[in-house]
């Protein structure tokens, strides 16, 4: 096993499903992900292989046909997932985000209706905030749902739906000012509503629309859409939570946990760069000798390692402190910044190693240097986080003062 990144405390139970994705990764993923990332291929028999693991119902109740582990033990797989190929960890990140959300704030009905399914993987989840016209900024959220008698009518356009082909339910947040004075908080009037949906491209239900995959330079694999509701009716029950108007409660604590999960990302990913880095530097000679024997390729090494470490340190305290009922928004948004961070130099420096193969498709680090900067932005960029962060060590720091 690897000497970098190791997790004390955890159970027996959770070392085996760790070690069981770790394995599943190195014979599964890694071999394949290159080829089919340059293909811009859904990963399919990978997907299958996963689900027969159970790893779509890893966080969702065992009364609902999940493994009910805690947000460590998912924050761990998908550190592994990711080192194998981080656009896999997205198709995970997402149906668990939607899953979280129903566990947390679904009706009674609603956890019944999509659980169980939800854990089997027969129905896999999408969520949807950003629009063509915004992204961190959500309170300026421009869909809208109008009640007309036992149903809603949802029109406008959403942007950066990770699974939104692939998906069959959809968590759409959209601006609803039934009962709310004028006035009133933006984020006082939205609500989340679960849309279900066929799979594919074009028109996937009355009303709604998933144009096709959007074009990225990384993060291949995944179908990232766009969603066009055009007169598109929900019944009432489809309502999260049964109530209007709490949506964005219910989705900034969906991105909460959404946050340890693309620090995990950061971690698996740079955890791959050096190892490729490493690998290559005891592989590759110059003057005479491999260039791992010249310090200015150690020194780069070192500063390599102790990044991996100190975030996955911090991607597993965050995880540990919501697993304990406590509020971990600051944790989240410090791990999920210095993991994203972190990854993004790791790779440059395993790049730099590589030296002019870096630049070729035939090497892995090519693939990891072009989705390292999704984890920049996914779930809310360096910016928000240092926002977030901010206000959140002067609350602490009044309250004690």
């Amino acid at each position: 096993m690897a000497r970098l990144a190791q997790t004390p405390g955890l159970s027996d139970v959770q070392q085996e499903i760790v070690s069981t994705v770790r394995d599943f990764v190195d014979k599964e993923i890694i071999p394949v992900a290159t080829a089919l990332e340059h293909k811009d291929e859904y990963p399919q028999d990978i997907v299958d292989g996963l689900k027969e693991l159970g790893l779509f119902g890893l966080m969702i109740p065992e009364e609902y046909g999940g493994l009910g582990e805690s947000l460590l033990t998912y924050a761990l797989c998908v550190e592994e997932i990711a080192r194998g190929w981080m656009s896999v960890s997205g198709i995970i990140n997402t149906h668990f985000i939607v899953a979280y959300m129903l566990k947390q704030h679904g009706t009674q009905e609603q956890r019944d209706a999509f659980l169980p399914r939800m854990a089997a993987g027969e129905v896999r989840g999408a969520f949807s905030m950003s629009e063509p016209a915004l992204g961190s900024d959500v309170s300026a959220i421009s869909s809208k749902a109008v009640k007309d008698g036992e149903e809603y009518v949802l029109n406008g356009q959403k942007m950066w739906l990770t699974n939104g082909g692939t998906s069959t339910l959809v968590a759409v947040l959209v601006r609803s000012d039934e009962g709310h004075p004028e006035g009133a908080a933006p984020h006082k009037s939205m609500t989340t509503f679960l849309v279900e949906k066929e799979p594919g491209f074009g028109e996937v239900r009355p009303g709604l629309t998933i144009p096709g995959k959007i074009d990225k330079m990384g993060y291949k694999g995944v179908d990232t859409t766009e969603l066009i509701m055009d007169g598109l009716r929900i019944p009432a029950n489809r309502v999260l939570g049964g109530t209007t108007g709490r949506g964005f409660y219910q989705m900034m604590d969906g991105v909460e946990v959404g946050r340890v999960n693309v620090a995990a990302r950061g971690c698996g990913v740079a955890q791959r760069a050096f190892e490729l880095g490493v690998a290559y530097a005891q592989q590759r000679h110059t003057f005479g000798k491999a260039i791992a024997e010249h310090q200015a390729v150690q020194f780069k090494l070192a500063e390599m390692a102790t990044k991996v470490e100190a975030a996955h340190a911090m991607m597993v305290n965050a995880a540990r402190k919501k697993d304990s009922g406590q509020r971990n928004d600051l944790e989240a948004g410090m791990a999920k910044y210095l993991a994203s961070e972190y990854c993004k130099e790791v790779v440059e420096d395993a790049f730099r190693i590589h030296g002019g193969y870096g630049f070729s498709k035939e090497y892995e680090i090519e693939r990891l240097y072009r989705e390292a900067p999704m984890l920049l932005i996914g779930e809310g960029t360096a910016e928000i986080q240092k926002m977030i962060i901010g206000r959140r060590l002067l609350e602490e720091y009044r309250m004690q003062g």
